[in-house]
């Protein structure tokens, strides 16, 4: 049965696209057939880590939800960059990045309950092994569902007063929705802080594993979200640490 990973934050600016770009591709690297779906209507931007710019996107998440297209017709092969051998695939849903797009959706809204009918679809037209879902920050009637169909949430935390009680609000909601594994990513913690002692603190505070731990990145930075950091730099340390959270979500 196919995994679905939803890849969440309570606050903006967390690095969630950039985690959930990094972890797709590793999961892609090791042979798996792998859908990523950008759910952040009013604000996405997964697509610039990928490569796909917006005169290609001829369909998006959105026209699936207008019902324009399939969910499947919106879906594009970005594995060639990746260093992707085998059987391993990666296909990217956009969302669209038109000002007037945006605009309609946060004017009108849409139906969330398609979500769900499109994931199905997806995952049965591309035959994935693993589907991530790159979410929109904060608490809503989307995130409520991506929450509760995932196998697996990993929640992005920095180590920040606001993301510490955002992230608190955000796992009881994920218990009540029963999801069956939460585990949490703490991102961009400054090098003066000892690495284990953090980890030690998050998960005890939580009383959720705490499944990696990313410090604040010059080299993330500077490649501004032109690529996909694992496959940029595959010797990183960093890349090594996406490796290790890319093991467990396979497990």
């Amino acid at each position: 049965m196919p995994k679905v990973i939803a890849i969440h934050s309570y606050r903006g600016g967390t690095g969630k696209s950039n985690l959930t770009a990094n972890l797709a591709t590793m999961v892609a690297q090791q042979g798996y057939r792998v859908g990523v779906v950008d759910t952040d209507l009013p604000s996405p931007g997964i697509h610039n880590i990928f490569g796909l710019e917006p005169e290609m996107m001829t369909k998006t998440l959105n026209s699936y939800l207008w019902g324009e297209a399939e969910l499947a017709d919106a879906a594009y092969d970005v594995s060639k960059s990746l260093d992707i051998a085998g059987a391993g695939q990666l296909f990217l849903v956009p969302s669209s990045c038109k000002a007037n797009d945006i605009a309609r959706v946060l004017k009108d809204g849409y139906d969330v309950r398609l979500l769900n009918d499109g994931f199905r679809q997806l995952v049965k037209t591309l035959e994935l092994d693993y589907l991530f879902i790159d979410t929109h920050p904060g608490l809503s009637k989307e995130t409520f569902l991506t929450i509760a169909i995932s196998h697996c949430l990993l929640l992005i935390v920095r180590p920040d007063k606001q993301d510490y009680q955002g992230t608190a609000v955000t796992l009881d909601v994920a218990r009540q929705l029963n999801v069956r594994h939460v585990q949490l990513v703490i991102n961009k913690a400054l090098s003066s802080v000892e690495p284990q002692a953090l980890r030690q603190k998050v998960e005890e505070t939580y009383s959720v594993p705490v499944a990696g731990l990313f410090p604040l990145s010059e080299d993330i930075v500077q490649l501004a979200s032109e690529g996909v950091f694992c496959a940029r730099y595959p010797k990183h340390p960093i890349t090594q640490e996406f490796q290790a959270v890319a093991r467990r979500i396979m497990e």
